[in-house]
Parts: structure tokens; sequence; C-alpha cells
């Protein structure tokens, strides 16, 4: 591993959905910073990033079609999309896609919230991680 591609795999990026003081949503792109570390001897080190507190965790599944109109997110969470595809739109009325593997970081949970609609053809399928406020 050349010392050039380090920092491309040191990071992660997730979006983020939150509010503003005038209780309006918006997207935000954050960055999460990894070092090498030795996780899981005998393994060798892989990249991570600090701990963080979380509190479980639950599945969520949207049927085809499914839509959430405006709502603020029901606790600070982060989810994974594991399958399916969903369009999110904030308050601003700025809207982005998700497909599986992406991660986002819901934390619109005082505001008019956010529209979440599954546009895939079948079941969209998310992990979701509940998380205190930072």
């Amino acid at each position: 591993m050349t010392r050039s591609l380090l920092p491309t795999l040191a990071q992660l990026q997730y979006t983020r959905v939150y509010s503003d003081a005038l209780g309006e949503s918006h997207f935000d792109t954050m960055t999460v910073e990894q070092n090498l570390v030795a996780a899981a001897p005998p393994a060798p080190p892989l990249y991570a990033s600090a701990s963080s507190p979380a509190s479980g965790y639950l599945f969520y599944s949207f049927e085809p079609g499914w839509i959430g109109d405006l709502h603020p997110a029901p606790a600070r969470q982060f989810l994974v999309l594991l399958s399916g595809m969903v369009e999110v739109e904030t308050s601003d009325g700025d809207v982005r896609r998700f497909g599986p593997g992406d991660l986002g970081l819901l934390e619109d949970t005082s505001s008019k919230g956010h529209r979440t609609r599954n546009i895939g053809n079948g079941y969209a399928m998310l992990l979701v991680v509940p998380v205190p406020a930072a």
C-alpha cells in the first residue's frame, strides 16, 4: 500500500440531515477520520474510527411505493440502507437518492422534518442505530 492512498482509505463519508434555527431541514456531508489500529489481533491492522455511544439497533422495511410525508426523525439515528432505493427530501426542497450501502445520520428531530419515499420496485430495508445527542 502506497502512502498516497492512505488519506482516501482512512476517511468515511455519510450524509447528515439536520435542522437549522428556523426549523428547516438540510443535507450536509460529514467525514469520519479513521486510523490504522490493531482492532482484532491476530488479524492484521485495519482502519477504525473513534468509538461513539449507541443505544441499540432495529430494522425498518418500507413497502414498494411507501411515502413518509414531511416528518421529523423520531430520534437521532444512523441509517444504513441494506437494499432498495429511497429518496429523501429536506424541507428546503433538496432531494437526494440513496441505495444499498449508503449511510445517513438523521438529526432533524425538532423541525419540519423530511420526506422519505421508497422509489425502488421492492422493499427498502434499513438498519437503524439510535445514537445520543452530540
